[in-house]
């Protein structure tokens, strides 16, 4: 009996864990199909003379034990301090041992046999599995690691620092001016009175949570410089996938909660993801987890194709049965029979490319579907040079990110790579490396700018807020990342006619960001391909499970009593 074949268009974090869920649950083959040369999506790591640049950041840290668990089965928590530790002064909580679950022996190269047990059917339902327990990894010695970092994020806003996300403190209402921070307090208790009924734009949305001043104040003009368009146009649903349970009130209490309480692990579970004092991040990057798995689905009999994009997908009789597949460089096709179908592509891309065609609606709502892209421009420098009001000039800061607010420049956030970790930098004691944010669309003025003169763009932006010198530039790149953000606007409202037209296809799994057209974290993308897996294992047909991750489940503390 022939294997059955699992085709999964995009190496990405949804992409790949399918991968290797198929090859730990069944005796399905995966498949990867990645158009570009890079592993991990949205997720990978560009590594620019030996500087890495993580393309929106990503922490690493779910309310989902299951993804987490996942996670440090790959690269396991740090056991020993990291090579800024001490410098920086970080509190860390050390592992001790790693329990690390093998697809297959062969992913255990290096390991000595008396090292490796079989797993039991109660730990992996692959018979090929097996297990190694190990002394927890130091970071200065092995690469195979997680650390866990501290988390900063603040906005920067009239030469001020404000905490991320926002919440009034004396030293907040000092910098907002006491007046003004009083009449940010008369509206966000008119707004909890009096809240708007109607919450379908993001306006509202913000309006109802902060009250109407403090959303003009942090919000409206940021918010507008992400996506382009004004907040009364874009749809809650962002806001409710991304921040439904933040409000003004719940900072408050989880900053008042953090002075009072020493139990990290329970306190992380309990907030926001927003709201997280620490996360974990691979040594290299999120690419390093990608690349990893990579390496491992691969061993264990997957195949993964590089620079091969899907070009159609064959449905016969209402299931998937094929789909053409061609080299990018070569321009060679190949139509290859498949059992399944998981797509992380864009959805007016799966469907422009389904055949027979779908009904006119269908295809209607697809070609509707909009995207935001995004443009980061990396700049090493000797040192920073913040300048603070009040305060002496900075030459480096501890932030992971920092939103900038400042309506008169376009680059909406900064990346402090030292800040995530170490050794994302190639000289990190006497080099700071960092990434300006663009959010732009794609053949837009920003997209098409040639890179030297996006380069001095950023440059000048950043000196004209107080950021750094010109002086202080030792190198540069510019990195392109399209359809980084499904945007919530035009045809969104429909979505839900592509969601039922999929279902109606037994074999065929929208998984991730893109795959979904929704606003995921890592976390809910590897859930979704997840529970795709686990559907084909149950012989469940039905695939609207999948659309519940980040709505129904308790991610965004609306706990399940």
């Amino acid at each position: 009996m022939d294997q059955k074949i699992a085709l999964i268009a995009g190496a990405g974090p949804a992409g790949l864990t399918a991968a290797y869920e198929l090859l730990a649950r069944t005796d399905i083959k995966p498949l990867v199909c990645e158009s570009t040369d890079a592993i991990g999506g949205i997720a990978q790591t560009f590594n620019y003379k030996g500087n890495r640049i993580d393309i929106g950041g990503h922490r690493f840290f779910s309310k989902s034990d299951r993804v987490m668990n996942w996670w440090f089965n790959i690269l396991p928590k740090q056991g020993a301090p990291a090579a800024d530790t001490a410098d920086k002064n970080h509190e860390i909580e050390y592992a001790t041992e790693a329990v690390i679950k093998y697809l297959c022996p062969e992913c255990a190269d290096g390991v000595t046999e008396g090292e490796l047990r079989i797993a039991e059917k109660s730990d992996i339902r692959n018979p090929h599995s097996v297990i190694r327990n190990r002394p927890a990894p130091d970071p200065e010695k092995e690469d195979a690691v997680m650390l866990q970092r501290p988390r900063l994020s603040r906005i920067f806003y009239r030469k001020h620092f404000f905490p991320y996300p926002i919440t009034i403190t004396l030293n907040v209402a000092r910098r907002l001016g006491l007046w003004n921070t009083f009449l940010i307090g008369l509206s966000y208790i008119r707004a909890q009175m009096f809240p708007l009924k109607d919450e379908t734009y993001l306006d509202a949305f913000f309006t109802n949570r902060f009250g109407h001043r403090l959303y003009k104040t942090f919000f409206e003009k940021y918010t507008e410089k992400v996506w382009g368009i004004p907040c009364n146009q874009i749809r809650a649903d962002w806001g409710a996938q991304r921040i439904k349970g933040l409000s003004l009130k719940r900072a408050v209490v989880h900053a008042v909660k953090d002075l009072l309480s020493s139990d990290f692990s329970k306190a992380q579970q309990e907030r926001e993801t927003s709201l997280i004092t620490r996360f974990f991040y691979p040594k290299f990057g999120p690419g390093q987890m990608w690349e990893t798995v990579t390496e491992q689905v691969k061993k264990c009999g997957a195949e993964v194709r590089m620079k091969t994009r899907v070009a159609g997908v064959h449905l016969t009789d209402g299931k998937v049965t094929s789909a053409t597949v061609e080299n990018i460089e070569t321009g060679k096709r190949e139509e290859i029979a498949c059992d399944y179908f998981f797509s992380t592509m864009p959805i007016k891309h799966l469907v422009g490319m389904m055949t027979p065609r779908p009904p006119a609606t269908v295809v209607e709502v697809a070609e509707g579907l909009q995207y935001r892209d995004f443009l980061t421009v990396g700049l090493l420098l000797s040192k920073l040079h913040v300048q603070e009001r009040g305060k002496v000039v900075a030459e480096r800061v501890p932030d992971n990110w920092i939103y900038i607010q400042e309506g008169d420049v376009r680059v909406g956030r900064v990346q402090i790579f030292n800040n995530w970790s170490p050794y994302m930098v190639k000289d990190w004691k006497n080099t700071v490396w960092i990434g300006l944010e663009y959010f732009v669309n794609e053949g837009g003025d920003l997209w098409i700018k040639p890179d030297q003169d996006m380069i001095d763009l950023g440059v000048h932006e950043m000196e004209k807020i107080g950021f750094l010198q010109k002086a202080d530039v030792l190198d540069a790149c510019v990195l392109r990342m399209p359809k980084a953000y499904p945007a919530y606007w035009g045809s969104f409202e429909q979505l839900h006619v592509v969601r039922d037209y999929v279902n109606t296809i037994p074999n065929l799994y929208l998984v991730g960001r893109n795959g979904m057209h929704r606003y995921n974290n890592q976390d809910h993308s590897m859930l979704t391909a997840m529970m795709a897996v686990d559907n084909i294992c149950e012989g469940r047909t039905d695939k609207m499970n999948l659309w519940d991750v980040n709505l129904e489940m308790a991610y965004h503390e609306e706990k399940k009593s």
